[in-house]
């Protein structure tokens, strides 16, 4: 992992692209509260960063901490870039960092093909099983839902089967509330998405 206090380019990449008005901390949920001229204001530099950073750069950040991996996520995300697809893929299964799963998630959403519903898919396969680890089973699962809901395709029903990986995950995780239901984060990622595509404009 590289560390922008002791790496120049990184840290030039992160007052370019994730500190500006203190992006990191609104991209998730948070960006679904701004209103008015905050909210046009952000949605219009996200776009337009999405479009200007280079591939280079979206590797250089996917190798710093949460705050840059989450950026790079989201840049991701608004600029459909096909070709980060895998890398976003291994590093949700690899859960190094905390507080980027969801932005990973909403990449994968974006992308929405068969291939990001398997690597939703591989990561709910090995994290269900280890109700120790990991904290964005949910919100996988809820990105798992919605990409197989634009595909016309159940790819969860494995999981979410009566005495499947979930039922048992949800059952032994300490720290999740039983019944909980994956609707919730379904609708957090379609208005993820949603706001991804405002960023992106008209394609």
């Amino acid at each position: 992992m590289r560390h922008a206090h002791e790496d120049a380019e990184l840290r030039a990449l992160v007052r370019r692209y994730v500190t500006p008005e203190r992006r990191y901390l609104k991209l998730g949920g948070s960006v679904l509260r701004l209103d008015g001229p905050e909210y046009d204001r952000f949605v219009r530099a996200l776009g337009e960063d999405a479009g200007l950073v280079t591939p280079h750069e979206i590797d250089t950040l996917l190798e710093g901490g949460w705050r840059e991996r989450r950026t790079a996520a989201w840049l991701i995300a608004v600029s459909g870039r096909t070709e980060f697809r895998e890398r976003l893929g291994e590093l949700l299964l690899a859960s190094e960092v905390c507080c980027v799963g969801p932005a990973y998630c909403v990449a994968l959403a974006r992308l929405g093909t068969p291939r990001d519903a398997e690597l939703l898919a591989v990561y709910l396969d090995r994290y269900l099983r280890r109700p120790d680890l990991g904290y964005d089973q949910p919100v996988v699962m809820g990105a798992l839902v919605f990409t197989g809901l634009n595909l016309g395709a159940d790819h969860a029903a494995p999981f979410r089967a009566p005495g499947g990986l979930w039922h048992e995950w949800l059952e032994a995780a300490p720290h999740v509330r039983p019944g909980t239901d994956p609707a919730g984060y379904v609708s957090l990622i379609r208005r993820l998405c949603a706001f991804a595509d405002e960023c992106a404009g008209p394609r």
